[in-house]
């Protein structure tokens, strides 16, 4: 899986030709994904170049696998250590900013190219601060000034501490990914800081062209939730399986097209501001059983991302079908979400826990990275 991140593609321009066909009907692809050997090497330029690749996120979990699973960052934080560099938290930022930097200056050329469409790179606020809206709102205005790149992003999640912190930051100009969605009415309210912050960065002089805020709205974790308690229905429950996570994706995009056409918008966006586009997230496929492209195939349209894991990317690479279907099908989507609530299915309480657990993961995560970086640290003053 990995060695195709770094490898010339050898495959035909025809099969290439499937990742950048998503542009085409107006999606953009992004890597969800991070690692010191591809960045500071020539493999995302190839990528970027070769797939049609115009962004790239980060997360906690990502970061933990990248520093505490390999040992590519050792020689970088061994010299921090030998600078007297100690605590864990500094160490594990050093070392992302400068993976996120190099990764930045990979897609300035595209960034500048797009003028700010895409070629974005995010960096996560700490999870610890998930629920404390002032302290996120310092750190991401601090990770923003020591990354000093225009096409950074800054990752607050979508909770209801993370909402005022999106509407500030968007009103000082600082470029956010909305993240850890999972349902409607904690998109729409995403959606409203985003305008809410866009009118006071253009009414206090702020140029339209250099803000840009994506809502990244997870797709795989609601299917394994909600087909455990279909599971535990029974009966005719069990043949909504795999349908609920992409039902509940496009009926989110109709509100982004409802959004869109409302006064208010078209007031913004006469002014030059580009709207906060919805991310696909969480688009690994879980269940072996199903099509492995199936969450990038059934959400392409226009004015959207999909952030993929490297096995998503290789795989549609190969064998992915390019065609807008994320405004197709909106019926049955209504349909089967009508389906879940007359079935009882607790589907709120379900997206209100895994916003829950999402946070909390990404607090596992960087747990044991800081714990693995303060036993690297230890090892390193050692010799």
């Amino acid at each position: 899986m990995l060695a195709s991140l770094f490898h010339c593609p050898t495959a035909s321009s025809t099969a290439m030709s499937r990742l950048q066909a998503l542009a085409d009907h107006g999606q953009s692809i992004w890597l969800d994904y991070i690692r010191r050997d591809l960045v500071d090497g020539s493999g995302l330029a190839r990528m970027i170049a070769d797939d049609g690749l115009r962004g790239l996120t980060s997360n906690p979990a990502i970061f933990e696998k990248a520093i505490a699973g390999t040992n590519q960052y050792d020689v970088s934080l061994a010299g921090h250590v030998h600078e007297g560099l100690r605590d864990p938290e500094q160490l594990v930022e050093v070392l992302a900013v400068e993976d996120i930097r190099m990764a930045a200056d990979a897609f300035d050329r595209l960034y500048r190219d797009s003028k700010g469409q895409d070629g974005y790179v995010s960096l996560e606020v700490s999870p610890k601060l998930a629920n404390d809206s002032a302290r996120t709102l310092t750190e991401a205005r601090r990770l923003w000034r020591t990354v000093g790149r225009p096409n950074l992003m800054i990752k607050v999640p979508g909770t209801a501490a993370g909402v005022p912190v999106v509407r500030q930051l968007i009103a000082e100009g600082i470029n956010v990914n909305v993240t850890l969605l999972f349902s409607r009415t904690a998109y729409r309210a995403v959606a409203e800081a985003y305008l809410d912050g866009a009118e006071a960065w253009l009414k206090g002089g702020g140029e339209p062209a250099k803000l840009a805020s994506v809502a990244s709205f997870f797709v795989s974790r609601i299917d394994t939730a909600v087909d455990a308690a279909l599971a535990r229905i029974g009966g005719e429950a069990p043949s909504l399986s795999g349908q609920v996570a992409i039902a509940n994706a496009k009926l989110a995009y109709q509100d982004y097209l409802a959004l869109c056409a409302t006064p208010r918008w078209q007031a913004l966006a006469s002014q030059g501001l580009r709207p906060q586009r919805l991310l696909w997230a969480s688009t690994g496929v879980k269940n072996p059983a199903w099509r492995d492209t199936l969450y990038v195939e059934a959400l392409i349209g226009p004015e959207t991302v999909n952030t993929v894991p490297p096995a998503t990317l290789d795989a549609f690479r190969d064998h992915g079908e390019a065609r807008r279907t994320l405004d197709s099908g909106v019926a049955f989507a209504q349909a089967v979400m009508a389906a879940v609530e007359r079935l009882g299915v607790p589907f709120g309480a379900i997206t209100d826990q895994l916003s829950v657990d999402g946070v909390q993961l990404f607090v596992d995560a960087w747990t044991q990275l800081l714990q693995a970086v303060a036993n690297k640290r230890d090892a390193l003053a050692a010799q």
